[in-house]
């Protein structure tokens, strides 16, 4: 397969950016499997297997029908941490509502059992609640802690952006499931009158990014501003991470004040955030040696920003920013470590791209 590379350079040293596989419409979500192949998800609703030489797999059948308006579709894709014994895997998309709610949509989660070209015993495990009028703010990044709990990050809906200060409803909040669904009862809001016990944490806008810490087994998700006011998040357990009464974006368009200010007792502040909006989506932490200087950095990948973000780590505290591929001028949906220590990434277009950073 022949490849066209492109250069960049970072203050360490120089990359080149391979491109693995091409073809692919609105990219959203990978996944590795356990023999370096990949899982890919298209928006428009397909999950296709990537073979190692970039050779595109037919669409996987058994998935549920996906809402693929605007910003919905099929979203994010991981597998069971006991993927090599059950293979099972994982899925997040827009889901339409029933006959009575045809007009309205939601965040849903779904696994099923992958079986050569198709998964079998498909059931929809996650339904964000309520479902909402509206083509936008879906999340949803997907993320299994070190006990086999699944994170699932879930957006504001756009409309109902009060509502993520509501402990009684889904929107603008991460949750956490068991693997079949359940409720862990160690969840923060288990046993809390009135709110929904899969909360884990609220106050959020709209997710796109999530991961967990290598070395400390911590959640840490990214969200979307409005106009300015990204941020980088440490997801601790029951807080309250102020959207819509604090930020330091502002409305669209008039960049009127939004909420409160910029922060409030009660509130957690974010480790990092940018304004202007670079519009962030996936991320990855660095666990290899193949980058020189960059081991235990945190990668952000910026779709209006069209760049991929290095943050230098010192702890849980962000110390530095490299901005980079700020040459490639494509929209970076998703970053991911592969399994020989390299870094890929998802670029957001029809036709979409999975590339590979060789140092």
């Amino acid at each position: 397969m022949s490849v066209a590379m492109s250069m960049a350079a970072s203050a360490a040293h120089a990359i080149e950016v391979v491109p693995v596989a091409t073809g692919l419409e609105n990219p959203w979500g990978l996944a590795f499997l356990p023999d370096g192949r990949m899982l890919v998800t298209e928006r428009p609703g397909r999950l296709r297997i990537v073979a190692a030489d970039g050779r595109l797999g037919e669409p996987l059948q058994g998935l549920p029908a996906v809402d693929a308006r605007s910003q919905g579709g099929l979203l994010d894709v991981a597998l069971d941490p006991k993927f090599a014994s059950n293979g099972l895997v994982y899925w997040s998309y827009a889901e339409a509502g029933s006959r009575s709610e045809a007009d309205k949509n939601g965040t849903a989660v779904a696994r099923g059992r992958l079986q050569g070209e198709r998964l079998t015993e498909v059931s929809v495990i996650f339904r964000q609640l309520p479902k909402v009028k509206s083509t936008a703010h879906f999340g949803s990044r997907l993320v299994f802690d070190r006990s086999g709990r699944l994170f699932v990050t879930l957006g504001d809906r756009y409309l109902r952006r009060d509502d993520a200060q509501n402990l009684g409803n889904h929107l603008g909040k991460v949750v956490r499931i068991d693997a079949d669904g359940g409720v862990p009862a160690d969840n923060p809001f288990a046993r809390a009158a009135g709110a929904r016990p899969e909360l884990w944490s609220i106050g959020h806008r709209n997710m796109q990014g999530a991961a967990l810490n290598p070395w400390t087994g911590a959640l840490w998700t990214h969200e979307h501003g409005p106009q300015g006011g990204d941020e980088v998040n440490l997801d601790m357990a029951g807080k309250n991470y102020g959207w819509p009464v604090i930020t330091y974006g502002c409305e669209y368009g008039s960049c009127a004040a939004i909420g409160e200010g910029k922060a409030k007792a009660g509130m957690e502040q974010p480790l990092t955030y940018w304004v202007p909006s670079i519009a962030p989506s996936g991320m990855a932490f660095l666990t290899s040696d193949r980058y020189a200087g960059w081991k235990g950095s945190l990668f952000v990948g910026a779709l209006a920003g069209q760049m991929l973000v290095r943050l230098q780590l010192d702890g849980d505290k962000v110390v530095k920013e490299e901005r980079l591929l700020t040459d490639l001028h494509e929209r970076i949906r998703d970053v991911r470590q592969g399994p020989d220590g390299l870094l890929y990434l998802l670029t957001d277009n029809n036709p979409g791209r999975v590339l590979r950073v060789v140092p």
